[in-house]
């Protein structure tokens, strides 16, 4: 009889946390910023929550519980290799809320505002460099907000640290970005120094 119930929990899980195999890919790249090094993560992500399946509650979230285990096993295993510096980049931004407007979809509307207008000129390569450019710690919270979506308390859940340390996170981060992105526009001329 416990046989049986293994397997409903095996197939229940397939048809459960199987659609959410290429979101959890993305932020694997994001965090990861190496193609193979991503699917590993995915692949012990899915390895972990596969085990631990039978001790899943119906009924909570679980894309934020798979998101938890791939965050953890991710900080994990980059506590213990150090990471290697040479490897940098993010592929996919597409959902990056900065991204979508530097694509022209908020810039389309009648009356941009002067964000929107100097978005228009940082390229996505920028935008790749500012978000790498971020502290591990922040880059994640800033990425499961604004990219992912999630809440303050879901982001709490997988970062497994309280709400007022994800908004403090997400502050200095964004600050950070926001910081970044305005070097670019310096650069470009397309916002002017304001004097100190």
């Amino acid at each position: 009889m416990a046989s049986l119930a293994v397997v409903a929990d095996q197939a229940r899980f397939v048809d459960d946390a199987m659609q959410y195999m290429p979101s959890l890919y993305t932020a694997a790249m994001r965090m990861t910023r190496n193609n193979a090094d991503a699917e590993d993560l995915v692949q012990e992500t899915y390895l972990k929550a596969y085990r631990a399946y039978g001790g899943f509650k119906e009924g909570t979230n679980l894309k934020a519980w798979l998101y938890r285990i791939l965050t953890n096993t991710f900080i994990n295993a980059y506590r213990a290799k150090k990471r290697r510096p040479d490897e940098s980049d993010i592929e996919d931004v597409e959902d990056l809320y900065l991204y979508r407007r530097l694509g022209g979809l908020a810039g389309a509307s009648a009356g941009r505002s002067a964000e929107d207008q100097v978005l228009e000129g940082i390229t996505e390569d920028e935008v790749k460099e500012a978000i790498e450019s971020l502290p591990e710690a922040f880059r994640i919270a800033v990425l499961l907000a604004d990219v992912e979506g999630f809440s303050y308390k879901e982001i709490a859940e997988i970062m497994d640290v309280p709400i007022g340390t994800v908004m403090s996170r997400l502050h200095r981060g964004r600050r950070a970005l926001q910081k970044a992105l305005g070097e670019f526009g310096l650069e470009r001329g397309l916002v002017e120094a304001h004097p100190r």
